[in-house]
């Protein structure tokens, strides 16, 4: 029969002691891993990841983190390394190597070969005087804090704390490296993440697609022009081109009488209307939508109109 409450327990112990680990690796960081860090952002190569069990399962996230956030990495599992995989590694290249212990003998075959062609090893472990400490040329300590499991076996905190050591040295690099958002979506075309880091000139209407006229416009083109290009707006243009106004479906109806049609465009659009420019991004493109109660945007470029922007379109692109 489940408890909650004694589940709870057990869960806020697993929680506050992984907390506990955190802080102390936090409080215990030393200038190595700036050394560290100097040697990732000036690589030619690329950065290699390796461990065995629990750490080969975290080396493979930080790998995938660098790799997404502009540092060329991937995962060399060991044994596949022993058996001609070592060929992946080359002088231009620094392994960072994770093991708890430092004794994984599963490492053995990697750490010789990078001592022979002089390739840097950068080590994760809790003991700098193990087998891989002792062979790398620079050691991140992790801290000497036990595991959450009952049995202070199975990899936990140790885990938790070699994650997020992967993170610090992937945020570092971002930092050092101005990683943008631009070059972030180039990595991440799908999904959430490439939706989210869209620009609005890969999803905007352009060309004959725009809804445009002069001010000097009857209601009757007006009327034409929206029904036609179906975006529920017209942008108005001065005789140079430029954007200045627009009239939406929801204007025509708050002013619609029986001499409407007698009107021309100026008589209704509304100034300066809210743009945006075509790298913008497309969740900023629908915050400003919901932020300003508006379904419509122009981009514009140089004061002219170059496309437009449904609220529905963003939405359809999965944009939240």
């Amino acid at each position: 029969m489940s408890n909650f409450n004694e589940d709870k327990k057990i869960a806020e112990c697993v929680i506050n002691k992984e907390i506990a680990t955190l802080e102390k690796l936090r409080d215990n960081l030393d200038p190595h891993l700036s050394e560290a860090i100097d040697v990732l952002e000036n690589v030619k190569g690329r950065v290699i990841l390796t461990g065995m069990g629990k750490s080969g399962h975290i080396g493979k996230k930080i790998a995938a983190s660098l790799a997404s956030t502009g540092t060329p990495s991937f995962f060399l599992h060991p044994a596949e390394a022993s058996h001609g995989d070592l060929g992946m590694i080359t002088d231009k290249d620094t392994v960072i190597a994770i093991s708890n212990s430092g004794e994984a003998k599963e490492l053995v075959d990697i750490i010789n070969y990078c001592k022979r062609f002089g390739i840097t090893i950068i080590a994760i472990t809790k003991n700098a005087d193990s087998t891989l400490g002792k062979a790398a040329n620079i050691v991140l300590l992790l801290p000497q804090n036990g595991e959450a499991c009952p049995l202070g076996l199975a990899p936990t905190n140790s885990t938790t704390a070699t994650l997020v050591m992967g993170d610090i040295l992937t945020v570092e690099l971002m930092e050092r490296k101005g990683f943008t958002k631009s070059a972030f979506k180039l990595r991440h075309p799908g999904g959430k993440l490439g939706s989210i880091l869209q620009k609005i000139s890969d999803v905007m209407h352009k060309g004959d697609d725009i809804p445009l006229l002069e001010t000097t416009a009857d209601m009757k083109s007006v009327l034409f022009e929206m029904t036609s290009k179906r975006l529920g707006c017209v942008g108005l243009t001065d005789k140079q081109g430029n954007l200045i106004g627009i009239i939406t479906d929801g204007d025509l109806r708050r002013s619609f009488s029986n001499n409407i049609l007698e009107l021309h465009a100026k008589d209704l659009m509304k100034t300066n209307p809210i743009t945006i420019n075509a790298d913008t991004f497309c969740s900023e493109a629908l915050k400003i939508m919901n932020d300003n109660k508006i379904a419509n945007l122009f981009i514009t470029q140089d004061k002219k109109a170059i496309g437009i922007i449904h609220i529905h379109d963003l939405l359809s692109q999965g944009v939240m």
